[in-house]
């Protein structure tokens, strides 16, 4: 039996208009859920990741569930060991001075960018992203998020998307660290310090000066983090 040629919606509405978006993935949900329970260690570093206990307590399959994974791999979050099953990664003290290095190669040459070429609207969203922090600073977890948004901002005004990506991954892995720089006793205060002279910095324009400043940011960073 021949099928007759498609000739269009009945109602004459383009039939090459396009469609609504399906929901977001299932196992992109997972994989933030995953990625939440990592950094507020529920899942430990190091810690065997039980896929059947998971896929019971979220209510679903393991299909979904090692897609995830999958994605937390790529992300650096989990390693998958042949025939043993995904870990939650554990970052060594070399792998936190390489993370470090890296970030301050990156977010110093940003620095430097914006610095230089910044438009005013963008100067103002930093300065309102470091009040925020000058704010939170006695509430550690409110200062860690204030933190991150800052220096994300940073990137994004650069306008450098590769780096951008990279140094999302980084700070992916970074979070792994259990002896998170941020952590230390008076290190708060000191990274709020950094933050004050390098806005400083950027607000004269001073190029040489802000990519100083956001290296030894980093420095001291890792001091800490590796004290």
């Amino acid at each position: 039996m021949s099928v007759p040629p498609d000739t269009g919606p009945a109602d004459g509405s383009d039939k090459d208009a396009p469609r609504s978006l399906s929901p977001r993935a299932l196992y992109q949900e997972v994989a933030d859920r995953l990625r939440q329970q990592i950094y507020s260690r529920t899942l430990e570093p190091g810690s065997w990741i039980d896929e059947m206990k998971l896929s019971r307590q979220f209510g679903i399959s393991r299909t979904p569930l090692r897609e995830a994974l999958k994605v937390l791999a790529v992300e650096g979050l989990v390693t998958m060991k042949l025939r043993r099953g995904a870990y939650v990664t554990e970052v060594s003290r070399d792998d936190v001075a390489q993370v470090y290095h890296l970030l301050g190669l990156l977010e110093s040459d940003a620095a430097a960018w914006v610095a230089r070429h910044a438009d005013d609207a963008q100067r103002k969203r930093l300065q309102q992203l470091h009040a925020r922090l000058e704010k939170q600073v006695r509430q550690r977890d409110a200062f860690f998020a204030a933190n991150e948004q800052f220096h994300m901002a940073l990137l994004q005004i650069a306008g450098n998307r590769w780096a951008l990506q990279i140094v999302t991954d980084l700070r992916k892995v970074m979070k792994l660290n259990r002896h998170h720089s941020l952590f230390k006793q008076g290190r708060l205060a000191d990274s709020l310090a950094e933050h004050r002279a390098l806005m400083l910095a950027i607000d004269d324009r001073d190029a040489a000066r802000a990519r100083t400043l956001m290296q030894a940011h980093f420095d001291t960073g890792l001091e800490a983090a590796a004290a």
